[in-house]
């Protein structure tokens, strides 16, 4: 299979769809590399690099989409990308359609087959592709939520682990899931005072086990919630609904009843923003203030440490990306429910129910438009 590797053109995204490691890995067993002239520079990984693994290094992205039998992306296909996608295409990169029209009206246009990172499952139900990138960007919230927090960026002036004689920061962690549990425990290493909610309650009694006293824990409701939201300092959401766009759990009344300068950051706003007063943001300008609180809501917050999450989305990635190189999609589908959840949209329907759901679509079967 030839397979292309464009450049990443999401404003300030680094990260890239392939490591030399994996083309090296692609090109052992048969297949043909394509990546566009510095695809990874911007991370440490340049041109030479993937010659040396076997890869063919081309200077345009047109020339990748014009070639390639499948892409693999990092980031969705921005307008000038699924323009130039084409029937029968695989497509296999980070979709998050439910909150995105545009892009999935192009990629039902282009009748590509469309696999997101974000739907593939595994054997116990979690989403492998999607995990690497919650773990960073759970990490990342407390970080950008405590420079946030400083008084530059309009905060209220707080430190998060606060000092001997001064209470620390009250941090609260909406959903105790991948990115949920490592917020929490980041807030936990600088000594702040850490809530996580979560609507279940054998998850909750997992993360008292674990964590005991270090942690509070919360069931979710509407109650609990308003509460907690209006007594944080730091609130960070990490709700998630596979394939569907985020609920929003946090009310504009409820940042209205904040502490001027509080902070709230949003890592569903790729799914939509589980804050009622969250818009998705860009790195060149991260942060805005709305009802007198800071919001950090940039929709590829795992690309501001690019390096780091490339090598671990590689790691989750490469083994799918060879089963489609090596069997082709329709029998790698076929051979694996798991990676078949992945499947958003092919010839020209929706085979993601959520996503049908939430844009209006009909929904199509994977296996009906597939014929597998």
């Amino acid at each position: 299979m030839l397979i292309g590797v464009p450049k990443e053109i999401k404003v300030h995204e680094y990260r890239v769809g392939l490591v030399p490691a994996g083309v090296r890995e692609l090109v052992h067993n048969g297949h043909q590399v394509l990546v566009e002239t510095n695809a990874g520079a911007g991370i440490g990984i340049f041109d030479e690099d993937y010659r040396a693994a076997g890869a063919e290094v081309v200077y345009t992205a047109k020339e990748i989409f014009a070639r390639a039998e499948m892409v693999v992306k990092v980031k969705e296909p921005l307008e000038q990308e699924y323009k130039q996608l084409r029937e029968d295409q695989l497509l296999f990169t980070y979709l998050h359609l439910a909150p995105d029209p545009e892009q999935t009206k192009g990629l039902v246009d282009s009748g590509c087959v469309a696999i997101a990172y974000e739907t593939v499952t595994d054997k116990n139900g979690r989403l492998p592709l999607l995990a690497p990138m919650s773990e960073v960007a759970g990490r990342m919230a407390v970080q950008v939520g405590a420079h946030c927090l400083e008084k530059e960026p309009g905060g209220s002036g707080v430190l998060l682990g606060g000092v001997p004689g001064v209470l620390p920061a009250r941090v609260v962690v909406i959903g105790g899931g991948i990115s949920g549990t490592a917020a929490a425990r980041m807030a936990m290493g600088t000594h702040a005072k850490v809530t996580v909610i979560d609507k279940s309650v054998d998850r909750l009694a997992e993360l008292d086990l674990a964590y005991g006293r270090e942690m509070d824990t919360l069931y979710s409701t509407v109650d609990h919630i308003d509460r907690a939201v209006r007594d944080a300092d730091l609130v960070i959401g990490c709700v998630l609904v596979p394939g569907a766009a985020a609920p929003k759990l946090v009310t504009r009344d409820m940042v209205k009843g904040m502490r001027p300068g509080s902070v709230l950051v949003d890592v569903a706003i790729d799914q939509g923003g589980c804050f009622e007063t969250s818009r998705p943001t860009l790195h060149d300008n991260p942060s805005y203030i709305e009802e007198g609180c800071v919001h950090y809501c940039v929709t590829n917050m795992p690309g501001a440490v690019a390096r780091t999450s490339t090598f671990a989305l590689n790691n989750a990635t490469l083994r799918f990306t060879l089963a489609l190189a090596n069997k082709g999609y329709r029998r790698a589908l076929h051979e694996d429910p798991h990676l078949l959840a992945g499947l958003n949209v092919a010839h020209g329907k929706v085979t993601y129910n959520a996503v049908a759901d939430s844009l209006g679509y009909d929904y199509t079967p994977p296996q009906e438009v597939l014929g597998v």
